[in-house]
């Protein structure tokens, strides 16, 4: 049997740092980390995370609210949606309920504390938004998440 032929160290280095580079996955996950931590930052006050405010919105925004088309909008599994909305709804956020005529359907809105309170965080999100846009283009994220659909 003959001897495997590692990479030299020096060449490993130079490979992965070319594909952490050249990464579109691997770069698009540092990006959101970083606008994400940006918008945290100064939406701190606002009474909900930013995970728990882009969910509301989701929710706000929807002509269609069951947990099914709302897990499919954002990409998520449904399990993993039904955990987050527990939470919102155990602090009076959102209401859940089975769908009359389907039990197996269940849907999701805010409640009015849940309605204000991310009124008020939009409020947060607008100014976290506009110090955004002076340091990257206000379209860049939405650009990609669009062409990302195709995937």
């Amino acid at each position: 049997m003959k001897p495997r032929k590692t990479q030299s160290p020096k060449s490993l280095r130079a490979d992965a740092r070319s594909a952490l580079e050249s990464c579109a996955g691997w770069n698009a996950r540092q990006a959101a980390r970083r606008i994400t931590q940006f918008i945290e930052q100064r939406m701190g006050g606002a009474g909900v995370s930013f995970a728990q405010f882009g969910l509301m919105a989701e929710i706000a925004s929807a002509a269609d609210d069951t947990i099914t088309a709302l897990a499919h909008r954002m990409g998520l599994d449904q399990s993993t949606l039904s955990r987050t909305l527990r939470t919102l709804e155990s602090v009076g956020l959102v209401e859940i309920a089975v769908a009359e005529g389907d039990q197996r359907k269940r849907m999701v809105w805010l409640t009015e504390t849940g309605a204000r309170r991310l009124e008020a965080a939009l409020l947060s999100w607008r100014q976290a938004h506009a110090e955004l846009g002076k340091l990257l283009s206000p379209d860049l994220a939405r650009r990609l998440a669009l062409e990302a659909e195709k995937l």
